[in-house]
C-alpha cells in the first residue's frame, strides 16, 4: 500500500512548530507494512490544499492529511479536501450527533463550521478533542494537535497494510564512506535494504521482510565493522 502524508500548516513553513506528526505517521505506517513515499507540508490555504491532495489521491493508495481542522479562520483543510473531490462542505449530522451525545456538547455553542465535512464522508470521531476528522475517497483527515491526531489515527490504522517488514541497527565506528564494500556486500549476499544515517557515529539501518534473513545479515554486517563501544 503506497501512501502519500499531507501535514498543513503555516506555522510548520516558518518553523514555528515542529512537524511530530509526520515523523509519528510515517514511522506507524513503515511498521504496519505501508509505504509512505511521499510527505509534503502546504500552507493554510484552500488552493494549495487541493491541488497537493488531488494530485496524491491519484498516484497513491491512499493519502493522510493532519493540521488545520476547526471552525477558526486558518483552519481550511476540509474546505480543501472538499475541493479536491469536487464535493460541497455540508452540516455532517453525525458528527453533530457525536458531539452532542458523545461529546458532551450543546449543538449551539459549537462554533459554526465545526462539523462541516466533505459530503458523504465517513466521520471520525475526535476523542482528545472536538473536531471530527473524516475520510473520503481515500483521502484521512487527522487533526494536527498531536495527541488528537494520534488517537483518531488508532481508529484507522488497520485500513493500513502491506508486506510486514522487521528492522535491526548496526551501530558502525567508522567513517561513512569506508563502509561502503560492507554494505554493498550485506546486500549482495542477504536480501535486506540498508539504509546508512551518519552522526556521532554510522547507524547502519538494515530492513528485510523475513526476520531470520535480518538476524543473519546483522549477525555478518557485525562481524565486519568497526562497532560503536557501549558502556557497560
Amino acid at each position: 500500500m503506497r501512501i502519500a502524508v499531507v501535514t498543513v500548516g503555516d506555522e510548520l513553513l516558518a518553523g514555528d512548530t515542529v512537524n511530530t506528526n509526520a515523523s509519528w505517521l510515517c514511522e506507524r505506517l513503515t511498521a504496519r507494512g505501508a509505504r509512505v513515499e511521499r510527505v509534503t507540508t502546504v500552507p493554510d490555504r484552500v488552493a494549495d490544499i487541493a491541488r497537493v491532495v488531488n494530485e496524491y489521491r491519484a498516484e497513491y493508495d491512499a493519502v493522510v492529511v493532519t493540521g488545520g481542522l476547526g471552525p477558526t479562520h486558518d483552519d481550511l483543510t476540509m474546505a480543501g479536501v472538499a475541493a479536491a473531490v469536487g464535493r460541497e462542505l455540508v452540516q455532517h449530522e453525525e458528527a453533530l450527533q457525536w458531539l452532542t451525545e458523545q461529546g458532551g456538547y450543546v449543538s449551539e455553542e459549537l462554533a459554526d463550521g465545526t462539523t462541516h465535512l466533505p459530503a458523504r464522508a465517513r466521520m471520525l470521531p475526535n476523542e482528545e478533542g472536538v473536531a471530527p476528522g473524516a475520510v473520503v475517497e481515500g483521502i484521512y483527515v487527522l487533526p494536527g494537535v498531536p495527541a488528537e491526531m494520534q488517537a483518531m489515527f488508532k481508529l484507522v490504522e488497520d485500513e493500513f497494510d502491506g508486506e510486514e517488514t522487521f528492522t535491526e541497527t548496526v551501530h558502525a565506528a567508522e567513517p561513512e564512506s569506508k563502509l561502503l564494500d560492507r554494505i554493498a556486500g550485506v546486500q549482495e549476499a542477504f536480501d535486506v535494504t540498508v539504509g546508512s544515517y551518519p552522526g556521532e557515529h554510522v547507524r547502519l539501518k538494515l530492513t528485510a521482510t523475513d526476520e531470520a534473513e535480518l538476524r543473519d545479515a546483522a549477525a555478518w554486517l557485525s562481524a565486519r565493522v568497526e562497532l560503536v563501544e557501549t558502556e557497560e
